[in-house]
């Protein structure tokens, strides 16, 4: 099988893997919920004992960093796809 046919494959199942994902996603904040299968009376702070904390700080850290990254690149970092500048 070509990966050509494995993206198309892919593309073609597209909302049934939206949804394995969100399922999976959710089954995993469902078990950090759970006190026996997460430790948290070791958790510094509150925020640390909320379910899914962890996931939601790096996804919002993901958000920020690709956010800063495009206004520094409109900002003057990079350069048009017509310019000839080498």
């Amino acid at each position: 099988m070509t990966l050509l046919r494995i993206i198309e494959s892919l593309r073609a199942r597209s909302a049934t893997l939206l949804k394995a994902g969100i399922g999976v996603l959710v089954l995993l904040v469902v078990l950090d919920a759970l006190p026996f299968v997460v430790d948290k009376a070791d958790a510094h702070t509150a925020a640390e004992r909320l379910p899914g904390f962890w996931a939601v700080y790096g996804l919002a850290g993901c958000f920020l960093l690709v956010y800063f990254a495009k206004t520094l690149g409109a900002a003057g970092i990079q350069k048009g796809e017509d310019s000839s500048d080498e």
